[in-house]
């Protein structure tokens, strides 16, 4: 039935737990992917959707490393937005409506397609730890299976509990079974637990709406792309979303199903996502407003089945349907599921290191919601950490990590085992103190020689990302060298209302305007004739075109990196003894205790940790 021992077993097919099992997969590792069923992996538990603000830079740094989050969204979209457009660079974030049929079942052909990858279908309900390492997993049927790493992607099954109005029962997701046993196994182990609750809209039927009554939400005119390889290609034709609102009329007959809401009857009793929160908080928190954004979305190409983005409750069935009715262009709506909220167990992530590897049980790592993370983008990216780091430690291989200036995926993990998270943690670009350098379109520069490097990035992701690298670099040094003469460049100046030149000037200088943009540079004979020869696409041209308008700032930030690394690069002993600082504040020294950081940086970041108490710390050893 089983190989006799695997290397890796990934337990969970989420997001998580696919990029997971793809990753170690891809690196030599005989793994073993164990689900509930095999007909949900990767299964868009929620909105029918990739990316966003600063999730659309977590999937194209999943991409550059070799993950394959970026494919299968490019391979399953019904329509693609660069969002923030309007704004500078480090806040562009791809966007891509999905099919959600066609997303699940990209990802199965793929991972079905990945050498060295075995599936089995049953609930994982214990593990098995011998010596204080891990040695394998139980299923419910009393099946154990050996391994010398584990990785746990979770997701809202553990001891989940789903609730619509009054009405509770077990379940990891509608339609499924709770997963039991792990939790309570992990708590008598030495863990600590916590709940998180989540939750998800209505589903309705398409042929039941008005659109005529809701403002048209079109993808991007010309549009781009997540993946860096050229397996896959940019939209020809897209599907159109839509947005409404809802009224006084619809927070009123809401308010109606409060005293049977488990939001505030005291059935839910822990957080939610703050920043995606039910209808029924935004009402109750946001009193003042009287309407908010409903966003209607299609689950793919040929269903009639829609996603009411925007309108996530845990109301009773029969207030969801009477209020969304009272929805401009909703009138007549007929409903497929009621959303509903759920609760699930989860582990504070201080408990785990930069690997995504447990301090407790050596061998066995957590990625995804189970770390107290929302989002696919986020699970993901943690699951490819984890699926790495697990291949490597087999390999006897050193671990890889990644800082908070080389990707958001480091600011992820930093910030969750760092400083924990007591509500579901979502990537914002505010999260990340060096997003100029962090950018959506250059994370294949920063990222996929790394994942070259690890044998998870092929050898032709590599030549393609060098060959941008190559056009890109000429291409600004000839800006650089290249001299502009007045009578050339004064009547685009001039049109532009910007300063005209007296003397000729180099173009980066010129080109670094603000008001002059690529347009512009086109008009002049040089840069055009350059262009053309080198046959340079519109990737070169933007990537260049960033690189010359946000030189000062990168510089600044590059910079600024390069200081924190001092600090970075001081590294605290694994066992240091932090009761010895009796002059350090005793909510540091606990904190300290608590999560073991390795270097004097990570330190200087965990909340309640304050300068005085780092410089303490550098004084005792000796900086």
């Amino acid at each position: 039935m089983f190989e006799s021992k695997y290397d890796v077993i990934v337990v969970g097919a989420g997001h998580a737990g696919s990029e997971a099992a793809a990753a170690a997969a891809n690196m030599g590792s005989k793994t073993l992917l164990i689900t509930m069923n095999l007909q949900n992996i990767a299964q868009m538990s929620c909105n029918p959707a990739m990316g966003g603000i600063a999730k659309g830079q977590i999937v194209r740094e999943i991409d550059a490393l070799g993950g394959y989050s970026g494919i299968v969204s490019d391979k399953s979209a019904i329509q693609f937005k660069m969002l923030n457009k309007s704004k500078g660079p480090a806040m562009w974030s791809p966007r891509v409506q999905s099919d959600r049929m066609r997303f699940a079942e990209e990802w199965r052909l793929l991972l079905e397609q990945t050498e060295n990858l075995d599936f089995y279908q049953e609930m994982v309900s214990g593990l098995i730890v011998e010596n204080g390492k891990i040695a394998g997993v139980k299923t419910s049927l009393g099946i154990e299976v050996k391994a010398k790493t584990v990785v746990l992607t979770n997701g809202t099954f553990l001891n989940g509990l789903i609730h619509i109005g009054e009405k509770q029962f077990g379940g990891g997701r509608a339609g499924e079974r709770a997963a039991t046993g792990i939790t309570e196994q992990l708590v008598a182990l030495g863990f600590e637990s916590g709940r998180m609750k989540t939750g998800t809209p209505p589903r309705v039927d398409g042929r039941s709406l008005d659109y005529r009554k809701m403002v048209i939400q079109p993808g991007d005119e010309n549009p781009d792309k997540f993946s860096y390889s050229n397996i896959t290609s940019a939209l020809k034709e897209q599907r159109a979303c839509h947005m409404t609102y809802t009224s006084p009329e619809v927070h009123e007959l809401l308010k109606e199903g409060f005293d049977r809401s488990p939001m505030f009857n005291g059935r839910i009793k822990s957080l939610g996502p703050r920043y995606c929160p039910s209808i029924e908080d935004k009402i109750n928190r946001f009193a003042d407003k009287d309407r908010h954004q409903i966003y209607v979305e299609p689950e793919g190409w040929n269903t009639v089945e829609v996603y009411v983005n925007g309108f996530s409750t845990s109301l009773p069935e029969d207030v969801q349907f009477k209020a969304l009715k009272s929805v401009a262009g909703f009138e007549n709506v007929k409903f497929f599921r009621p959303g509903y909220a759920i609760e699930y167990d989860y582990f504070p992530p201080t408990q785990l290191t930069h690997t995504l590897e447990t301090k407790i049980i050596d061998g066995l790592f957590f990625a995804g919601q189970i770390n107290g993370t929302t989002g696919y983008e986020e699970a993901a990216s943690q699951g490819l950490i984890a699926g790495i780091n697990a291949s490597l430690k087999v390999q006897q291989k050193d671990a890889f990590t990644l800082k908070r200036d080389e990707a958001y995926i480091g600011v992820l993990v930093d910030d969750l085992i760092t400083k924990g998270t007591e509500e579901p943690y979502r990537m914002f670009t505010s999260r990340a103190e060096y997003r100029t350098l962090l950018r959506q379109d250059n994370a294949d520069f920063r990222l996929t020689p790394k994942g070259h490097e690890i044998g998870l990035a092929k050898d032709d992701r590599l030549q393609r990302m060098e060959e941008k690298l190559k056009k890109s670099e000429s291409l600004i040094n000839f800006y650089k060298k290249t001299s502009v003469k007045p009578e050339e460049i004064n009547p685009v100046l001039e049109e532009n209302k910007s300063a005209t030149i007296k003397q000729s000037d180099k173009l980066f200088k010129i080109y670094s305007r603000p008001n002059i943009t690529l347009k512009d540079i086109l008009k002049i004979n040089d840069a055009k004739s350059f262009i053309e020869e080198n046959k340079l696409d519109n990737e070169i041209l933007e990537q260049a075109e960033i690189q010359v308008k946000y030189a000062g700032y990168i510089n600044k930030e590059k910079q600024n990196a390069d200081k924190l690394q001092r600090l970075e690069n001081i590294s605290i002993p694994e066992n240091f003894d932090y009761s010895k600082l009796k002059s350090m504040s005793f909510e540091a020294r606990e904190k300290l205790s608590a999560i073991r950081p390795t270097s004097v940086s990570q330190a200087s970041r965990i909340s309640g940790v304050s300068p005085s108490d780092i410089s303490v710390l550098l004084v005792y050893m000796g900086r």
